[in-house]
Protein backbone atom coordinates (compact mmCIF):
# COMPACT_ATOMS: atom_id res chain seq x y z
CA UNK A 1 0.00 0.00 0.00
CA UNK A 2 1.41 3.36 -1.08
CA UNK A 3 1.72 6.10 1.57
CA UNK A 4 1.52 9.83 0.93
CA UNK A 5 1.60 13.08 2.85
CA UNK A 6 -1.63 14.27 1.22
CA UNK A 7 -4.37 12.37 -0.55
CA UNK A 8 -6.95 14.34 -2.54
CA UNK A 9 -10.25 12.79 -3.66
CA UNK A 10 -11.70 14.83 -6.52
CA UNK A 11 -9.60 17.24 -8.55
CA UNK A 12 -11.99 20.13 -9.03
CA UNK A 13 -11.18 23.67 -7.85
CA UNK A 14 -10.78 22.62 -4.19
CA UNK A 15 -8.67 19.53 -4.91
CA UNK A 16 -6.57 21.38 -7.46
CA UNK A 17 -5.66 23.99 -4.85
CA UNK A 18 -4.53 21.35 -2.35
CA UNK A 19 -2.61 19.29 -4.92
CA UNK A 20 -0.77 22.23 -6.52
CA UNK A 21 0.07 23.92 -3.20
CA UNK A 22 1.03 20.64 -1.57
CA UNK A 23 3.64 19.73 -4.18
CA UNK A 24 4.94 23.33 -4.13
CA UNK A 25 5.60 22.75 -0.42
CA UNK A 26 7.59 19.63 -1.24
CA UNK A 27 4.93 17.20 0.00
CA UNK A 28 4.15 13.85 -1.58
CA UNK A 29 0.64 14.15 -3.04
CA UNK A 30 -1.77 11.62 -4.55
CA UNK A 31 -4.78 12.92 -6.45
CA UNK A 32 -7.72 10.65 -7.29
CA UNK A 33 -10.14 11.76 -10.00
CA UNK A 34 -12.82 9.45 -11.40
CA UNK A 35 -13.56 11.63 -14.43
CA UNK A 36 -11.78 14.80 -15.60
CA UNK A 37 -9.29 17.08 -13.88
CA UNK A 38 -10.88 20.45 -13.27
CA UNK A 39 -14.19 19.09 -12.02
CA UNK A 40 -17.54 20.47 -13.11
CA UNK A 41 -16.36 24.09 -13.07
CA UNK A 42 -13.84 23.61 -15.86
CA UNK A 43 -15.59 20.89 -17.84
CA UNK A 44 -19.34 21.41 -17.39
CA UNK A 45 -19.92 24.63 -15.48
CA UNK A 46 -18.52 28.11 -15.10
CA UNK A 47 -15.91 27.93 -17.88
CA UNK A 48 -17.97 26.42 -20.76
CA UNK A 49 -20.96 28.53 -19.79
CA UNK A 50 -18.84 31.68 -20.17
CA UNK A 51 -17.71 30.48 -23.59
CA UNK A 52 -21.32 29.96 -24.66
CA UNK A 53 -22.32 33.35 -23.25
CA UNK A 54 -19.52 34.93 -25.27
CA UNK A 55 -20.73 33.16 -28.43
CA UNK A 56 -24.24 34.47 -27.78
CA UNK A 57 -22.93 37.98 -27.16
CA UNK A 58 -20.93 37.90 -30.38
CA UNK A 59 -24.02 36.89 -32.32
CA UNK A 60 -26.14 39.60 -30.68
CA UNK A 61 -23.53 42.31 -31.25
CA UNK A 62 -23.17 41.33 -34.91
CA UNK A 63 -26.92 41.50 -35.35
CA UNK A 64 -26.92 44.95 -33.73
CA UNK A 65 -24.30 46.18 -36.21
CA UNK A 66 -26.50 44.92 -39.01
CA UNK A 67 -29.40 46.89 -37.61
CA UNK A 68 -27.21 50.02 -37.90
CA UNK A 69 -26.55 49.17 -41.58
CA UNK A 70 -22.82 48.59 -41.18
CA UNK A 71 -22.10 46.55 -44.32
CA UNK A 72 -23.86 43.38 -43.19
CA UNK A 73 -26.06 42.03 -45.97
CA UNK A 74 -27.61 39.17 -44.04
CA UNK A 75 -28.17 38.11 -40.46
CA UNK A 76 -24.90 36.60 -39.20
CA UNK A 77 -24.74 33.19 -37.60
CA UNK A 78 -22.27 31.23 -35.55
CA UNK A 79 -21.72 27.74 -36.91
CA UNK A 80 -22.07 25.13 -34.17
CA UNK A 81 -21.31 27.31 -31.12
CA UNK A 82 -21.50 24.24 -28.87
CA UNK A 83 -18.63 22.64 -30.79
CA UNK A 84 -16.66 25.87 -30.37
CA UNK A 85 -17.25 25.60 -26.61
CA UNK A 86 -16.12 21.96 -26.57
CA UNK A 87 -12.96 22.81 -28.51
CA UNK A 88 -12.11 25.63 -26.10
CA UNK A 89 -12.58 23.38 -23.06
CA UNK A 90 -10.45 20.63 -24.58
CA UNK A 91 -7.71 23.20 -25.17
CA UNK A 92 -7.90 24.56 -21.61
CA UNK A 93 -8.08 21.16 -19.92
CA UNK A 94 -5.11 19.72 -21.78
CA UNK A 95 -1.41 20.41 -21.13
CA UNK A 96 -2.15 23.97 -19.93
CA UNK A 97 -4.01 22.64 -16.90
CA UNK A 98 -1.94 19.51 -16.25
CA UNK A 99 1.37 21.40 -16.26
CA UNK A 100 0.79 22.61 -12.69
CA UNK A 101 0.41 19.00 -11.52
CA UNK A 102 3.58 17.50 -12.96
CA UNK A 103 4.76 16.49 -9.47
CA UNK A 104 1.42 15.01 -8.40
CA UNK A 105 0.79 11.25 -8.54
CA UNK A 106 -2.56 10.59 -10.22
CA UNK A 107 -5.14 7.83 -10.14
CA UNK A 108 -7.19 9.08 -13.06
CA UNK A 109 -10.41 7.60 -14.46
CA UNK A 110 -9.99 4.31 -12.58
CA UNK A 111 -13.33 4.52 -10.79
CA UNK A 112 -14.63 6.11 -7.62
CA UNK A 113 -12.59 6.29 -4.43
CA UNK A 114 -14.09 4.83 -1.26
CA UNK A 115 -13.06 4.75 2.38
CA UNK A 116 -11.96 1.41 3.79
CA UNK A 117 -11.50 3.11 7.14
CA UNK A 118 -10.53 6.59 8.32
CA UNK A 119 -6.97 6.22 7.02
CA UNK A 120 -7.22 3.96 3.96
CA UNK A 121 -8.73 4.73 0.55
CA UNK A 122 -9.47 2.12 -2.12
CA UNK A 123 -9.70 2.71 -5.87
CA UNK A 124 -9.96 -0.03 -8.51
CA UNK A 125 -8.91 -2.70 -6.01
CA UNK A 126 -5.78 -0.85 -4.86
CA UNK A 127 -5.38 0.85 -1.49
CA UNK A 128 -3.67 4.10 -0.50
CA UNK A 129 -3.09 6.01 2.70
CA UNK A 130 -1.91 9.48 3.71
CA UNK A 131 -1.33 11.61 6.76
CA UNK A 132 -4.10 13.93 5.63
CA UNK A 133 -7.05 13.16 3.35
CA UNK A 134 -9.01 15.87 1.52
CA UNK A 135 -12.45 15.17 0.09
CA UNK A 136 -13.35 17.46 -2.81
CA UNK A 137 -15.93 15.52 -4.80
CA UNK A 138 -18.23 18.47 -5.40
CA UNK A 139 -21.91 18.28 -6.25
CA UNK A 140 -24.15 16.99 -9.01
CA UNK A 141 -27.42 18.31 -10.50
CA UNK A 142 -30.51 17.98 -8.34
CA UNK A 143 -33.50 16.70 -10.31
CA UNK A 144 -36.69 17.79 -8.52
CA UNK A 145 -39.29 15.08 -7.84
CA UNK A 146 -41.71 16.25 -10.51
CA UNK A 147 -44.08 13.52 -11.72
CA UNK A 148 -43.02 12.34 -15.18
CA UNK A 149 -39.63 14.04 -15.27
CA UNK A 150 -37.77 10.71 -15.18
CA UNK A 151 -39.29 9.85 -18.57
CA UNK A 152 -37.75 12.95 -20.19
CA UNK A 153 -34.23 13.18 -21.59
CA UNK A 154 -33.62 16.38 -19.68
CA UNK A 155 -30.57 18.57 -20.04
CA UNK A 156 -28.37 19.51 -17.09
CA UNK A 157 -25.00 21.21 -16.97
CA UNK A 158 -23.46 17.73 -17.43
CA UNK A 159 -24.82 17.13 -20.94
CA UNK A 160 -25.94 20.60 -22.04
CA UNK A 161 -22.74 21.37 -23.93
CA UNK A 162 -22.77 18.00 -25.71
CA UNK A 163 -25.83 18.93 -27.80
CA UNK A 164 -25.30 18.89 -31.55
CA UNK A 165 -27.49 21.91 -32.24
CA UNK A 166 -29.22 24.88 -30.63
CA UNK A 167 -32.85 23.99 -29.79
CA UNK A 168 -35.56 26.14 -31.35
CA UNK A 169 -37.29 26.37 -27.98
CA UNK A 170 -36.09 25.70 -24.46
CA UNK A 171 -37.79 25.41 -21.07
CA UNK A 172 -35.54 26.03 -18.06
CA UNK A 173 -36.47 24.96 -14.55
CA UNK A 174 -34.67 27.30 -12.13
CA UNK A 175 -33.73 30.97 -12.22
CA UNK A 176 -30.39 30.85 -10.45
CA UNK A 177 -26.95 31.33 -12.00
CA UNK A 178 -26.99 28.36 -14.39
CA UNK A 179 -30.60 28.87 -15.45
CA UNK A 180 -30.19 32.62 -16.02
CA UNK A 181 -26.87 32.44 -17.84
CA UNK A 182 -28.06 29.69 -20.16
CA UNK A 183 -31.39 31.43 -20.78
CA UNK A 184 -29.57 34.45 -22.16
CA UNK A 185 -26.93 32.46 -24.06
CA UNK A 186 -29.44 30.21 -25.84
CA UNK A 187 -31.78 33.14 -26.54
CA UNK A 188 -29.00 35.06 -28.26
CA UNK A 189 -28.14 31.96 -30.28
CA UNK A 190 -31.70 31.64 -31.56
CA UNK A 191 -33.75 29.72 -28.98
CA UNK A 192 -37.12 30.82 -27.64
CA UNK A 193 -36.58 30.48 -23.87
CA UNK A 194 -38.92 30.32 -20.90
CA UNK A 195 -37.70 30.20 -17.29
CA UNK A 196 -40.10 28.67 -14.78
CA UNK A 197 -39.38 28.53 -11.06
CA UNK A 198 -41.06 28.34 -7.66
CA UNK A 199 -38.96 31.21 -6.30
CA UNK A 200 -40.15 34.81 -6.06
CA UNK A 201 -37.47 36.33 -8.31
CA UNK A 202 -34.44 35.53 -10.45
CA UNK A 203 -31.25 34.99 -8.48
CA UNK A 204 -33.26 33.82 -5.44
CA UNK A 205 -30.09 33.62 -3.32
CA UNK A 206 -29.46 37.32 -3.98
CA UNK A 207 -31.16 40.66 -3.55
CA UNK A 208 -34.72 40.98 -4.86
CA UNK A 209 -33.93 44.28 -6.60
CA UNK A 210 -31.21 42.52 -8.57
CA UNK A 211 -33.58 39.78 -9.65
CA UNK A 212 -36.16 42.29 -10.82
CA UNK A 213 -33.57 44.32 -12.74
CA UNK A 214 -32.30 41.18 -14.48
CA UNK A 215 -35.83 40.13 -15.34
CA UNK A 216 -36.44 43.50 -17.03
CA UNK A 217 -33.37 42.95 -19.19
CA UNK A 218 -34.43 39.39 -20.00
CA UNK A 219 -37.91 40.40 -21.04
CA UNK A 220 -36.45 43.00 -23.42
CA UNK A 221 -34.59 40.14 -25.13
CA UNK A 222 -37.73 38.02 -25.37
CA UNK A 223 -37.02 35.66 -22.46
CA UNK A 224 -40.20 34.75 -20.63
CA UNK A 225 -39.82 34.53 -16.83
CA UNK A 226 -42.45 32.76 -14.71
CA UNK A 227 -41.80 33.24 -10.99
CA UNK A 228 -43.87 31.78 -8.13
CA UNK A 229 -44.87 28.97 -10.48
CA UNK A 230 -45.38 25.39 -9.39
CA UNK A 231 -44.68 22.56 -11.83
CA UNK A 232 -47.29 19.86 -11.39
CA UNK A 233 -46.23 17.37 -14.05
CA UNK A 234 -43.73 16.83 -16.86
CA UNK A 235 -44.53 14.92 -20.02
CA UNK A 236 -42.49 13.71 -22.98
CA UNK A 237 -44.05 14.53 -26.36
CA UNK A 238 -43.24 13.61 -29.96
CA UNK A 239 -41.69 17.00 -30.54
CA UNK A 240 -40.08 17.55 -27.14
CA UNK A 241 -41.43 18.22 -23.66
CA UNK A 242 -44.52 19.59 -21.97
CA UNK A 243 -44.79 21.04 -18.46
CA UNK A 244 -48.08 21.37 -16.62
CA UNK A 245 -47.72 24.36 -14.31
CA UNK A 246 -49.79 26.67 -12.14
CA UNK A 247 -49.33 29.25 -14.94
CA UNK A 248 -50.61 26.91 -17.65
CA UNK A 249 -49.16 24.33 -20.04
CA UNK A 250 -45.68 25.05 -21.42
CA UNK A 251 -44.14 23.27 -24.40
CA UNK A 252 -40.65 23.28 -25.92
CA UNK A 253 -38.16 21.16 -27.84
CA UNK A 254 -35.83 20.74 -24.86
CA UNK A 255 -35.90 20.95 -21.06
CA UNK A 256 -32.94 22.22 -19.03
CA UNK A 257 -33.06 21.43 -15.30
CA UNK A 258 -31.12 24.00 -13.26
CA UNK A 259 -32.95 23.59 -9.97
CA UNK A 260 -30.03 23.27 -7.60
CA UNK A 261 -27.29 20.86 -6.59
CA UNK A 262 -26.77 17.90 -4.27
CA UNK A 263 -23.50 16.62 -2.75
CA UNK A 264 -21.68 13.94 -4.76
CA UNK A 265 -20.68 11.77 -1.80
CA UNK A 266 -22.68 8.53 -2.10
CA UNK A 267 -19.83 6.48 -3.62
CA UNK A 268 -17.33 7.44 -0.89
CA UNK A 269 -18.78 5.00 1.67
CA UNK A 270 -18.20 7.53 4.43
CA UNK A 271 -19.76 5.27 7.04
CA UNK A 272 -16.70 3.02 6.84
CA UNK A 273 -14.67 5.90 8.24
CA UNK A 274 -17.47 7.08 10.56
CA UNK A 275 -17.44 10.48 8.83
CA UNK A 276 -20.58 12.48 9.58
CA UNK A 277 -22.73 13.96 6.81
CA UNK A 278 -26.28 15.09 6.10
CA UNK A 279 -28.41 16.06 3.09
CA UNK A 280 -26.43 19.26 2.56
CA UNK A 281 -23.09 17.48 2.51
CA UNK A 282 -20.17 16.40 4.68
CA UNK A 283 -20.20 18.15 8.05
CA UNK A 284 -17.08 20.21 8.81
CA UNK A 285 -15.93 22.61 11.49
CA UNK A 286 -14.60 26.11 10.85
CA UNK A 287 -11.14 24.64 10.13
CA UNK A 288 -12.62 22.53 7.29
CA UNK A 289 -12.09 19.33 9.32
CA UNK A 290 -14.63 16.55 9.46
CA UNK A 291 -15.26 14.77 12.75
CA UNK A 292 -12.27 12.60 11.83
CA UNK A 293 -9.16 14.62 12.63
CA UNK A 294 -7.06 13.72 9.57
CA UNK A 295 -9.92 14.11 7.04
CA UNK A 296 -11.03 17.42 5.52
CA UNK A 297 -14.02 18.13 3.28
CA UNK A 298 -13.52 21.08 0.95
CA UNK A 299 -15.61 22.75 -1.70
CA UNK A 300 -19.18 22.06 -2.71
CA UNK A 301 -19.32 18.62 -1.07
CA UNK A 302 -19.64 20.26 2.37
CA UNK A 303 -22.56 22.45 1.27
CA UNK A 304 -21.19 25.69 2.75
CA UNK A 305 -20.71 27.80 -0.38
CA UNK A 306 -21.41 26.38 -3.81
CA UNK A 307 -18.90 28.53 -5.69
CA UNK A 308 -15.65 27.52 -7.36
CA UNK A 309 -13.66 30.37 -5.81
CA UNK A 310 -14.96 29.39 -2.35
CA UNK A 311 -13.86 25.81 -3.04
CA UNK A 312 -10.33 26.94 -3.95
CA UNK A 313 -10.22 29.11 -0.83
CA UNK A 314 -11.39 26.27 1.40
CA UNK A 315 -8.74 24.00 -0.09
CA UNK A 316 -6.08 26.56 0.77
CA UNK A 317 -7.42 26.99 4.31
CA UNK A 318 -7.64 23.24 4.90
CA UNK A 319 -4.08 22.62 3.71
CA UNK A 320 -2.66 25.46 5.80
CA UNK A 321 -4.46 24.11 8.85
CA UNK A 322 -3.28 20.56 8.15
CA UNK A 323 0.40 21.55 8.11
CA UNK A 324 0.08 23.93 11.07
CA UNK A 325 1.05 22.17 14.35
CA UNK A 326 -0.19 25.05 16.49
CA UNK A 327 -3.72 25.18 17.96
CA UNK A 328 -4.40 28.51 16.23
CA UNK A 329 -6.06 27.65 12.93
CA UNK A 330 -7.46 29.65 10.02
CA UNK A 331 -11.25 29.98 10.30
CA UNK A 332 -13.31 29.73 7.14
CA UNK A 333 -16.02 31.99 8.58
CA UNK A 334 -13.56 34.91 8.74
CA UNK A 335 -13.62 35.24 4.97
CA UNK A 336 -16.54 36.64 2.99
CA UNK A 337 -17.73 34.98 -0.21
CA UNK A 338 -18.64 37.28 -3.09
CA UNK A 339 -20.40 35.80 -6.10
CA UNK A 340 -21.16 36.89 -9.63
CA UNK A 341 -23.47 35.89 -12.45
CA UNK A 342 -22.25 36.66 -15.96
CA UNK A 343 -25.44 37.63 -17.67
CA UNK A 344 -25.81 41.00 -19.37
CA UNK A 345 -26.23 42.95 -17.17
CA UNK A 346 -23.98 41.14 -14.71
CA UNK A 347 -25.15 40.50 -11.16
CA UNK A 348 -22.79 40.44 -8.16
CA UNK A 349 -23.35 40.16 -4.43
CA UNK A 350 -21.37 40.06 -1.20
CA UNK A 351 -22.49 40.12 2.42
CA UNK A 352 -26.11 40.58 3.45
CA UNK A 353 -29.04 41.25 1.17
CA UNK A 354 -31.71 43.73 2.24
CA UNK A 355 -34.00 40.85 3.25
CA UNK A 356 -31.29 39.27 5.38
CA UNK A 357 -30.52 42.58 7.09
CA UNK A 358 -34.20 42.91 8.02
CA UNK A 359 -34.30 39.34 9.32
CA UNK A 360 -31.29 40.06 11.53
CA UNK A 361 -33.00 43.12 12.99
CA UNK A 362 -30.20 45.47 11.97
CA UNK A 363 -30.62 49.23 11.98
CA UNK A 364 -29.45 50.02 8.48
CA UNK A 365 -29.82 52.38 5.59
CA UNK A 366 -29.61 51.74 1.87
CA UNK A 367 -27.47 53.80 -0.48
CA UNK A 368 -28.18 53.26 -4.16
CA UNK A 369 -26.54 54.73 -7.26
CA UNK A 370 -27.86 54.09 -10.76
CA UNK A 371 -25.75 53.46 -13.86
CA UNK A 372 -28.06 55.72 -15.89
CA UNK A 373 -26.73 58.73 -13.96
CA UNK A 374 -23.04 58.21 -14.76
CA UNK A 375 -21.43 59.59 -17.91
CA UNK A 376 -19.15 56.60 -18.55
CA UNK A 377 -21.92 53.99 -18.55
CA UNK A 378 -24.13 56.24 -20.68
CA UNK A 379 -21.27 56.74 -23.17
CA UNK A 380 -20.66 52.98 -23.25
CA UNK A 381 -24.32 52.33 -24.02
CA UNK A 382 -24.61 50.36 -20.76
CA UNK A 383 -26.98 52.45 -18.60
CA UNK A 384 -28.81 49.49 -17.06
CA UNK A 385 -28.16 48.67 -13.43
CA UNK A 386 -27.23 50.00 -10.02
CA UNK A 387 -24.91 49.70 -7.04
CA UNK A 388 -26.76 49.09 -3.77
CA UNK A 389 -25.01 49.07 -0.39
CA UNK A 390 -26.43 48.26 3.04
CA UNK A 391 -24.73 50.37 5.70
CA UNK A 392 -25.43 52.30 8.90
CA UNK A 393 -24.86 55.80 10.28
CA UNK A 394 -21.22 54.98 11.07
CA UNK A 395 -20.51 53.74 7.55
CA UNK A 396 -20.18 50.06 8.46
CA UNK A 397 -20.80 47.96 5.36
CA UNK A 398 -23.08 44.94 5.76
CA UNK A 399 -23.63 44.00 2.15
CA UNK A 400 -23.44 45.12 -1.46
CA UNK A 401 -25.36 44.25 -4.60
CA UNK A 402 -24.30 45.35 -8.05
CA UNK A 403 -26.24 44.90 -11.28
CA UNK A 404 -24.64 46.21 -14.44
CA UNK A 405 -21.52 46.36 -16.57
CA UNK A 406 -18.37 45.10 -14.75
CA UNK A 407 -20.35 44.16 -11.63
CA UNK A 408 -18.24 41.00 -11.25
CA UNK A 409 -15.07 43.12 -11.05
CA UNK A 410 -16.45 45.92 -8.88
CA UNK A 411 -17.80 43.62 -6.15
CA UNK A 412 -14.33 42.82 -4.82
CA UNK A 413 -13.84 46.30 -3.38
CA UNK A 414 -16.91 45.72 -1.21
CA UNK A 415 -15.79 42.20 -0.31
CA UNK A 416 -12.47 43.54 0.99
CA UNK A 417 -14.25 46.34 2.85
CA UNK A 418 -16.55 43.90 4.66
CA UNK A 419 -13.77 41.41 5.41
CA UNK A 420 -11.41 44.08 6.75
CA UNK A 421 -14.11 46.25 8.35
CA UNK A 422 -13.31 49.20 6.10
CA UNK A 423 -15.87 51.98 6.43
CA UNK A 424 -17.61 54.05 3.77
CA UNK A 425 -15.50 57.06 4.73
CA UNK A 426 -12.39 55.13 3.66
CA UNK A 427 -14.01 54.21 0.34
CA UNK A 428 -14.85 57.87 -0.20
CA UNK A 429 -11.28 58.98 0.52
CA UNK A 430 -9.76 56.42 -1.85
CA UNK A 431 -9.16 58.03 -5.23
CA UNK A 432 -10.81 56.02 -8.01
CA UNK A 433 -9.46 56.52 -11.50
CA UNK A 434 -11.91 58.50 -13.63
CA UNK A 435 -13.91 57.52 -15.61
CA UNK A 436 -13.74 53.87 -14.55
CA UNK A 437 -16.98 52.08 -13.83
CA UNK A 438 -15.70 51.35 -10.32
CA UNK A 439 -16.04 55.06 -9.56
CA UNK A 440 -19.69 54.09 -9.00
CA UNK A 441 -18.47 52.54 -5.73
CA UNK A 442 -16.97 55.85 -4.66
CA UNK A 443 -20.24 57.59 -5.52
CA UNK A 444 -22.00 55.35 -2.98
CA UNK A 445 -19.65 56.58 -0.25
CA UNK A 446 -20.06 60.19 -1.33
CA UNK A 447 -23.85 59.87 -1.23
CA UNK A 448 -23.64 58.42 2.28
CA UNK A 449 -21.49 61.34 3.43
CA UNK A 450 -23.73 63.95 1.80
CA UNK A 451 -26.74 62.42 3.53
CA UNK A 452 -24.92 62.82 6.85
CA UNK A 453 -24.25 66.47 6.05
CA UNK A 454 -28.03 67.10 5.87
CA UNK A 455 -28.24 66.65 9.63
CA UNK A 456 -29.31 69.99 11.17
CA UNK A 457 -26.94 69.67 14.13
CA UNK A 458 -23.95 69.01 11.87
CA UNK A 459 -24.92 71.95 9.67
CA UNK A 460 -25.03 74.23 12.72
CA UNK A 461 -21.57 73.05 13.80
CA UNK A 462 -20.19 73.71 10.33
CA UNK A 463 -21.64 77.23 10.31
CA UNK A 464 -20.22 77.87 13.80
CA UNK A 465 -16.68 76.84 12.88
CA UNK A 466 -16.50 78.28 9.38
Amino acid sequence: MKKYDLLVIGVGPAGMAVAAMGTAMGLKVLAIESHKVGGECLNYGCIPSKALLKAGEACKNACTLQDFGLNLTEKPSINDPLQIVRDKINDISGPKTMKMFDKVDFVLQKGNAKFVNKKIIEVDGKTYTAKHIFIGTGTEPFIPPIPGIKDIDELTNLNMFEQKSIPKSLLIIGGGAIGSEMAQAFTRLGSQVTIVQIDKHLMPQGDEDAGLELQKAFEKEGIKVLNNTKIEKAEKTESGVKLYTSAGILEADKLLVAAGRKPAIASLELDNAKIKYNKKGIIVNDNMQTNIKNVYAIGDCNGLSLFSHAAMHQGMIALMNAINPLPFKMKNSKFVVPWSVFTKPEVAQVGLTEKEAIQKGLKFQIIKEYYENYGRTIADGKPEGFVKVITDSRGKIYGATIVGEAASEMIHEWALAIQKNIKLFDIMMLQHSFPTISLMNKRIAESWMMNKMKNKFIQKLIKFFI
